[in-house]
């Protein structure tokens, strides 16, 4: 079981009456506030003390992840014996371990960055959506809770390190969103994961443009057309297929701006997109049911595979998610009464949250609509 962090590494061994060797312990001591650090040390561990199990005979490793797979797939491929570049999802979002949710493989786009707090909130569904999100999509979501907007305590520091700086003005707001694109922060309000996604890479100058004029992304996808399963970056489903993505983009914005944007997207017909305040005041080009899927895929013996789609009854349930992690998740990070808290508050309840589909995914330019603004 490969030590994931000192807490657990303590709670686990203490739990088991583990006799912890002495060097183990020297090692983490001066590092057991370094998440970063106690996890690289982890993996030199488990590597080294794989590599003495290999050498003595024994051909079969066992390695607990506990949901925490990242630590266990890095020895392995220190030990030769995966490769990064072959390593495999099945679908664009990680699949639940949960036995009732084998055949899960539709989900709506917006909890793509908060997998565990879609889970949470789709828990008492009676069937879990195959093949089409209209055929056996559950209408009932969870209500919000805290178990939404708790934070494992490593996560939690680092968003404290990252975002709460003092904030005088929007700008410094924007600032943010444009440093996480950037790769500059490692997490994010809106996200249970650890910075950008590989695919985020081949639209990050975009995304970095966009933000600087106040368009605060929170998630996105970049077209892809016909590429192959095996990509490292856009790839899923196994070998031999073909993927493809309509380009997505989802964020908040100011009234005006959304107003701006709006009217400059009558020059783009393969735009859609759906708007909408903290009240629930909506805008949106299209129909109020209205199912999109935006990402599927082709593989050798299969029907084609949808797993990804913006659904517009689901963004409505989203939003009140998203816009309460302005609170829950950034504001509360300062004190109360602070000027940057009731900066973020303002934002919250002035602010837009838009999905934006761009259906022309071989040819359509995304971002031709926020040049002018």
């Amino acid at each position: 079981m490969p030590i994931n962090n000192y807490k657990g590494f303590v709670r686990m061994t203490g739990f088991c009456k583990t006799k912890i060797p002495a060097e183990i312990t020297a090692a983490l001591d001066p590092i057991k506030d370094n998440e970063e650090a106690v996890k690289a040390y982890g993996i030199h561990l488990g590597t080294e003390m794989c590599k003495k199990i290999l050498a003595s005979g024994i051909k079969t490793l066992h390695l607990y992840t506990l949901n925490m797979e990242k630590t266990a797939l890095a020895i392995l491929m220190n030990l030769g014996l995966i490769e990064e570049s072959k390593l495999s999802r099945t679908l664009p979002w990680r699949p639940p371990t949960n036995v009732f949710r084998v055949k899960e493989d539709v989900r709506p786009i917006f909890w793509a960055n908060r997998p565990k707090s879609y889970i949470s909130r789709t828990t008492g569904w009676d069937q879990y959506p195959h093949g089409r999100w209209g055929d056996s999509r559950n209408p009932s979501y969870g209500a919000l809770n805290d178990h939404q907007f708790t934070r494992p305590r490593g996560r939690g520091k680092k968003l404290q390190e990252e975002w709460a700086v003092p904030l005088k003005s929007v700008q410094d707001i924007n600032e943010r969103f444009v440093n996480f694109c950037e790769g500059k922060l490692k997490s994010s309000p809106w996200s249970e994961l650890d910075g950008l996604q590989p695919e985020t890479t081949i639209i990050d100058d975009q995304l970095v443009k966009i933000n600087s004029k106040g368009f605060l992304t929170i998630n996105s996808q970049p077209a892809v057309n016909a590429e192959k399963s095996e990509s490292p970056s856009v790839g899923w489903g196994g070998p031999g297929g073909y993927v493809y993505q309509k380009a997505y983009v989802e964020f908040f914005c100011a009234k005006e701006k959304l107003g701006q944007l709006i009217e400059k997207s009558k020059a783009f017909p393969s735009l859609t997109y759906i708007a909408v305040n903290k009240e629930g005041e909506s805008i949106s080009n299209i129909p109020a049911n209205a199912v999109n899927a935006v990402t599927w895929g082709v593989f050798p013996g299969k029907e084609i595979i949808q797993p990804t789609v913006v659904d517009s009854a689901s963004f409505m349930v989203w939003k009140d998610e998203a816009f309460e992690i302005w609170s829950r998740g950034w504001a509360c990070l300062f004190p109360e009464g602070d000027s940057s808290r009731e900066l973020l508050e303002q934002i919250q309840k002035s602010y837009y949250l838009v999905s934006l589909v761009d259906n022309d995914y071989i040819s359509g330019d995304l971002f031709a609509a926020f040049k002018e603004i």
